[in-house]
C-alpha cells in the first residue's frame, strides 16, 4: 500500500529548468518513482545527458527547448509534450534566475527579466497546462519557491519579490483549481549546493558564514534532499495538501 501511495507509474511530469541542479534532481526523483519525464530548458541539448541517464533506467524521457518567459514558447512546448506523451500529470516549475545587486543599482530591465522567469513563467506554464489537467480531473503543480520569499538577504530585491509572489500565485492556483482535482504547492529551499550557488559563495565567502550561523543545521542543502519532497507532492500521498509553501531549510525560518 505504501509503495502504491508514492508510485508515479503511468504518470507524465514536465520539469522546467531541468538542466540545472534542482531541475535535474527533481527529474531523477520523478523518474525513479516511475514517471515519464519531459525535461525542459532554454536549450534542449543541455538536457541530452540527463535524458540518456533517465532512459537507461527504463523510463520514457525526452528533452524540449522552452523559454518560460515567452508565451508562444510555453504554448508550443506544452502542445509538443502532450503530443509526445499524451498527458501531463505533474508540472514542476523549477526554472529560475537571480540578479544580485543593491536596489539602487537595479535596472528596470534586470528587474523585469527576473520577474518574467521566476513569476510570470510559472503563471504561463500553469495557464497552459491546467486546462489539460482540468479535463482529466487531476493534476499536481509544484512551484520552486525559496525561503527568500519569506526572509531575505542583501541584494535580493527582484528574487525575493518574485518568490514571495510565487508563494501567493501558488495559493491562488490551489484555490481556483481545487474543485478540478488539482493540487498546487511550493517547495521553499534554503541555499542548495548547486554549481550556481558555489560560484556565488566563491565571490561572497562572507555569505557562506552567514548561512551557517543562521541555520541550526549549520550547512547548505543538497539537491538530492529535495527529491523526497518532490515525490510526496507529485504523488497521491499529498492529495489533501494544497496551497502550501514547504520550507526545507535546515531550520532557518524557525530559528
Amino acid at each position: 500500500m505504501i509503495e502504491k501511495l508514492f508510485s508515479l507509474k503511468g504518470k507524465t511530469a514536465l520539469v522546467t529548468g531541468a538542466a540545472g541542479g534542482l531541475g535535474s534532481a527533481q527529474s531523477r526523483a520523478l523518474s525513479g518513482a516511475g514517471a515519464s519525464v519531459a525535461v525542459c530548458d532554454l536549450k534542449a541539448e543541455d538536457c541530452r545527458g540527463l535524458v540518456d541517464e533517465l532512459v537507461r533506467t527504463g523510463v520514457q524521457a525526452e528533452a524540449f527547448s522552452l523559454d518560460i518567459s515567452d508565451e508562444k514558447s510555453v504554448e508550443e512546448t506544452a502542445e509538443a509534450v502532450l503530443t509526445r506523451f499524451g498527458r501531463i500529470d505533474i508540472l514542476c516549475n523549477t526554472a529560475g534566475i537571480n540578479h544580485r545587486v543593491p536596489i539602487l543599482e537595479f535596472s528596470g530591465d534586470a528587474w523585469d527579466k527576473v520577474l518574467n522567469v521566476n513569476l510570470k513563467g510559472a503563471f504561463l506554464m500553469g495557464r497552459a497546462i491546467a486546462p489539460h489537467m482540468i479535463d482529466r480531473g487531476a493534476g499536481k503543480i509544484i512551484n520552486m519557491s525559496s525561503i527568500m520569499g519569506r526572509i531575505t538577504y542583501y541584494n535580493q530585491a527582484a528574487y525575493s519579490a518574485s518568490k514571495g509572489g510565487l508563494d501567493a500565485l501558488t495559493r491562488v492556483m490551489a484555490v481556483e483549481w481545487a474543485p478540478h482535482g488539482i493540487q498546487a504547492n511550493a517547495i521553499s529551499p534554503t541555499y542548495i549546493n548547486t554549481p550556481l550557488v558555489e560560484q556565488v559563495l566563491k565571490e561572497e565567502p562572507e555569505r557562506l558564514e552567514f548561512i551557517k550561523r543562521r541555520t541550526p543545521m549549520a550547512r547548505l542543502g543538497r539537491a538530492e534532499e529535495l527529491m523526497g519532497l518532490t515525490i510526496f507532492l507529485a504523488s497521491s500521498a499529498s492529495d489533501l495538501m494544497t496551497g502550501q509553501s514547504l520550507c526545507i531549510d535546515g531550520g532557518w525560518t524557525v530559528f
